[in-house]
């Protein structure tokens, strides 16, 4: 794509004075893009050769970046050293929305090099591994929604929340005309996106008061978590040029939520699909026993999918989020929707919302594919009905609950590492933590004068 750069590249668009400026990236353990600006200089002499240093605290503290107990990898007990941030190359692309500058996304690792295992590149890292062990790639594409308001990130901070602007007034589902008073802003973040080498799609609107959803072509799978990464910091700042802020929150208010939905498909080492075959429904027996083990892990992974309290808000009936667990043959009420045909069959996994890692959520459909391949567990019939009224078992209904899954499960702690399941565990704790400490305006209406 024209925004993906080379070395070669980069190094010309210095010399020629249109870089100036290299961002060097990475996602934190909450998905958000973190990392430093360095001087294009810099970057080619010392950065790219030999790595950046960064605090390890950056995979340790809450969402307000306070420093918490529990982690094994920082502590102040251990000085809070640093990490070695180590360029990708190949993911050098200019970022059209800041003048002058380009970005790389960087592997995190220790000073004897081996990688930082709770990162969240490192986490999907290992289980594209265990997919090339066999043979085999994958690819994803995120359906990321968020709500455009028209007030600023900074007016909105100070009034709390509350009483913030829609960008639309009713309801603007696949709407041409309410959306199009939005254009100026979605171009620019089209435009933007397809400018740092990325491939949009499209945009349309969605069920929410101001609610929209751009959508990017289909990737590898870490390709696919690296740009989500990127356009959902890129929006945001794109959006403030705007005089605008738009939220990605799982459940802004008691209307429809911002979904991720996760389409995933795999292919073989000579690139052809694998799901499609002579079985029923056109599935091929990797397709079968790859959905039995996604639905398997639903309940145990769902930490993976929903990380915060907020998240939980979300699985609600009738709002086209998913609460049961099972599959539909292009079923919007099951958590699991299987769609396309042939070489585009592949399961949408509709469990994640807007707030989701998605180097982790990606990394629980893979690991909970293969456990069904491993296992050869067999699938359950599709449910064709209503998931939403069905008997089947239904996914967490609180942070609290998954977070007591995912510690039980044997499943993710082979799939992962002790390491891994313990440092997200103690990321659930601190959060749930957080939220039990915190009175809410919904206990103020409620008590202030009448309790």
């Amino acid at each position: 794509m024209p925004g993906n750069l080379s070395v070669a590249e980069l190094s010309a668009a210095i010399s020629a004075d249109e870089i100036d400026t290299v961002i060097v990236a990475f996602a934190d353990a909450q998905g958000r893009l973190v990392g430093k600006r360095v001087s294009a200089r810099l970057f080619q002499e010392e950065v790219l050769p030999h790595g950046a240093e960064a605090c390890n605290y950056l995979l340790s503290v809450d969402v307000d970046m306070n420093t918490v107990d529990g982690y094994a990898m920082s502590s102040w007990e251990k000085g809070y050293g640093d990490m070695m941030l180590r360029s990708d190359p190949g993911t050098l692309r200019r970022i059209p929305w800041q003048p002058g500058t380009a970005l790389v996304i960087a592997d995190l690792g220790w000073e004897n090099g081996e990688p930082v295992a709770q990162s969240p590149r490192a986490i999907l890292n290992r289980q594209r591994d265990r997919l090339a062990e066999r043979g085999l790639t994958a690819y994803a594409g995120t359906e990321l929604e968020f709500i455009v308001f028209d007030d600023t990130y900074r007016d909105a901070w100070a009034k709390g929340y509350r009483d913030l602007t829609a960008s639309t007034d009713y309801n603007v589902d696949y709407d041409l005309l309410a959306s199009g008073r939005l254009e100026p802003l979605l171009r620019d973040i089209r435009r933007g996106m397809d400018g740092a080498g990325m491939y949009c799609e499209g945009v349309k609107g969605e069920c929410n008061l101001g609610q929209q959803e751009i959508a990017f072509r289909y990737a590898e799978v870490l390709e696919t978590a690296d740009q989500h990464t990127i356009y959902k910091a890129g929006a945001k700042e794109i959006a403030e040029k705007h005089g605008k802020a738009l939220t990605f929150m799982a459940k802004f208010n008691e209307r429809e939520g911002n979904s991720c939905h996760i389409h995933l498909s795999v292919r073989d080492q000579d690139g052809r699909p694998v799901m499609a075959g002579d079985g029923a429904y056109g599935f091929s027996p990797f397709m079968e026993h790859w959905i039995a083990g996604i639905l398997a892990t639903l309940r145990e992974f769902t930490l993976l999918y929903a990380p915060t309290i907020n998240s939980y808000k979300r699985y609600q009936k009738g709002t086209f989020a998913p609460t049961g667990v099972a599959w539909g043959l292009d079923n919007r009420t099951c958590a699991l929707r299987v769609i396309g045909h042939g070489n585009s069959l592949r399961p949408e996994n509709r469990v994640p919302g807007g707030d989701v890692n998605p180097y982790l959520a990606i990394s629980a459909i893979i690991a909970g594919g293969l456990y069904g391949v491993e296992n050869e567990l067999p699938m359950p019939d599709p449910l064709a009905g209503n998931a939403y009224s069905s008997d089947v078992d239904h996914l967490p209904t609180t942070l609290r609950e998954a977070a007591a899954l995912f510690e039980q499960s044997t499943i993710a702690r082979a799939a992962f590492g002790d390491d891994v399941v313990e440092h997200y565990l103690n990321q659930a704790r601190i959060e749930v933590e957080a939220f039990d400490a915190a009175v809410t305006d919904w206990e103020r209406i409620r008590g202030f004068e009448r309790l």
